[in-house]
């Protein structure tokens, strides 16, 4: 439960990238493919403001990814980006005046308690080994 933050900010930046991702595609209009080279077109679509820090965020939230699955179980970590859908629902609703109806609620309510019962998984993990931790080392003390 100590790398709790860093999971947190993942989830975040993860969710902060989706956001401004999407103001950047706002903000382009609708693309079309027609009569430009694709791989130009590509180019103006990565580097328009919004979706280039979009990205750049994204680089972000995967290097705190990284770091966390150096630390915590895969099995724990990841289920937490479920979050970020959270975050994203609630933001879009806000901001881009996205429909949060009845059946969104539930979804999200099911993905917090989910996140709940996985991070009380990994309190009773860090227990049990600090248990072992424990027992191993007054073993190797009476030794």
């Amino acid at each position: 439960m100590k790398y709790i933050v860093f999971i947190l900010f993942t989830v975040m930046t993860n969710a902060a990238a989706q956001v401004m991702l999407k103001q950047g595609m706002m903000s382009l209009g609708p693309i079309s493919f027609e009569g430009v080279n694709p791989a130009v077109k590509l180019l103006q679509i990565v580097f328009s403001p919004w979706v280039f820090l979009g990205l750049c965020t994204f680089v972000i939230s995967m290097g705190s990814h990284l770091y966390v699955l150096s630390k915590v179980e895969l099995s724990f970590a990841y289920p937490f980006l479920s979050l970020a859908y959270v975050v994203v629902a609630i933001v879009a609703y806000f901001v881009f005046r996205e429909d949060l109806n009845g059946w969104r609620i539930a979804g999200i309510a099911f993905i917090c308690l989910g996140t709940v019962l996985i991070a009380q998984s990994g309190r009773v993990h860090d227990e049990e080994t600090a248990s072992l931790s424990s027992d191993k080392i007054h073993s190797e003390i009476i030794r």
